[in-house]
């Protein structure tokens, strides 16, 4: 007799805890996709925001290498003398001064893509010195003559930066 009675408490007791189960498990699965769905929005909005701002950094970036690009920064920078040592170090210090107004610009972008404009910027001012170093230039104005004519031969590590910028951009638009 007491076995019945367990028995029957049992089959008493067994749907109210099935329909527990299926209403915690609904209860779960809901409160999962609320939460997933107000990341989603957070996501959504900080996107949002940050998108003008990393695209202001490319822009930036572009306008820094154009800025270094030795073509422009020889038009834009003239010798103040003959010397083209001074010189040297008159162009080197613009493309510093660029790049440390440029500096913070690197939390928007890719790593890959700030290495790239790194690169570029050092392998622009490492042109420039061996340039100077040539001792067929002889002052400021055939340092100048002579790094234009050495970017007809290659193409200017600037231009190669900037077209990696471009694609950078579009890939993620």
């Amino acid at each position: 007799m007491n076995t019945d009675k367990i028995i029957e408490l049992a089959f008493y007791c067994l749907p109210s805890a099935i329909t527990g189960a299926v209403a915690y498990y609904s209860f779960q699965t809901f409160s999962n996709s609320e939460e997933k769905r107000r990341q989603f929005q957070l996501l959504k909005e900080n996107q949002k925001q940050a998108l003008p701002l990393r695209l202001q950094a490319y822009e930036r970036l572009a306008l820094f290498l154009e800025r270094i690009n030795p073509t422009k920064l020889l038009i834009r920078v003239a010798p103040l003398g003959t010397d083209k040592m001074d010189y040297q170090n008159l162009l080197v210090h613009h493309i510093e001064q660029e790049y440390e107004h440029n500096l913070t610009q690197q939390i928007y972008v890719t790593d890959e893509c700030w290495t790239m404009i790194l690169t570029a910027k050092n392998t622009i001012i490492q042109n420039i010195r061996k340039t100077a170093l040539d001792t067929s230039v002889a002052d400021a104005d055939k340092l100048r003559e002579k790094i234009l004519s050495n970017l007809f031969e290659t193409e200017s590590a600037s231009g190669i930066a900037l077209t990696y910028l471009k694609n950078e951009v579009k890939s993620f638009l």
